[in-house]
């Protein structure tokens, strides 16, 4: 059986900017020992305080995020920014958004063609964006919007900060919804911004890539158990907010059934770069 004192399993879908029209979602679940993670609910952010705020007063979660948490080694080395995390997201936090894009640009501007970008070492088996990329995704501006949030509720992350407050109380993973989609269904899309797009088959991968998180089709060995109200929000968001949230609350409870895992725990790797951070489930 689930321990009692188990935490409330997490899975986030962010955004930098989040409003009405784009709000950050969390998919709530909770553990088992079936190989089953049961979504209870949604809850939606349309400002980066809200979602900050619920976070610190939330008692005990483990939750996986979708945003980078990490910049690529590389990159830090040239720019002869600080070498050890926390000092360097201190740093980070620091600048403004138009600053992070200039000193990116240039960065980029001075390497070769076909290798603009420096990447991190778990870019490479999760497929994502770098960490770097101030657009499409913008994940270096969602970088600096959610770490130094996370930090401040609290949250320990595996791997890279250990929050002395709290323990283990709040734990946060690295997430990335991509990852688990494209094992469902390939590099297919199920998900537009632009409502006019709807009528090209990404409602039908939606219900596609539902139907095998629900059958627990995965790698990851987790079936998703949720209510027929949750299922119809999740298929009818064109935008699959609500999906992706679900996609990394899976992601975050493939983790946490390995938290005491060799290393950080929560099934990252051994060898993990204290700097870089790694995505769970890579």
């Amino acid at each position: 059986m689930v321990p009692a004192a188990a935490p409330l399993l997490l899975g986030c879908d962010f955004s930098s900017a989040p409003s009405r029209r784009k709000p950050i979602v969390i998919a709530l679940g909770a553990p088992s020992d079936h190989g089953v993670v049961a979504l209870s609910g949604f809850e939606t952010f349309d400002s980066l305080d809200d979602w900050a705020a619920w976070l610190e007063r939330t008692p005990s979660w483990v939750g996986a995020f979708d945003f980078p948490f990490g910049l690529p080694r590389e990159l830090v080395e040239t720019l002869g920014w600080p070498l050890e995390w926390e000092a360097l997201m201190a740093h980070y936090a620091s600048l403004e958004r138009k600053d992070i894009r200039t000193t990116f640009a240039a960065f980029c501007a001075a390497r070769p063609v076909g290798g603009k970008f420096a990447h991190r070492v778990t870019d490479g088996p999760s497929g994502s964006s770098p960490s770097m990329k101030w657009v499409n995704p913008p994940v270096a501006y969602m970088l600096h919007a959610g770490v130094p949030r996370l930090l401040a509720s609290g949250a320990s992350i595996p791997g890279l900060h250990r929050a002395a407050a709290s323990g283990e109380r709040r734990v946060a993973l690295e997430g990335y919804p991509g990852l688990l989609a494209r094992e469902l269904v390939g590099r297919r899309s199920y998900k537009s911004d632009a409502a006019l797009l709807e009528g090209d088959g990404r409602s039908l991968v939606r219900i596609e890539l539902l139907a095998a998180l629900e059958a627990g089709r995965s790698r990851l060995g987790i079936r998703l158990a949720c209510s027929p109200a949750d299922r119809q929000l999740m298929l009818a968001d064109a935008k699959a907010d609500h999906l992706d949230a679900a996609l990394c609350l899976v992601q975050a409870a493939w983790g946490y059934q390995r938290r005491d895992s060799p290393g950080p725990g929560y099934g990252l790797p051994p060898t993990v770069d204290p700097l870089e951070g790694w995505t769970v489930t890579a």
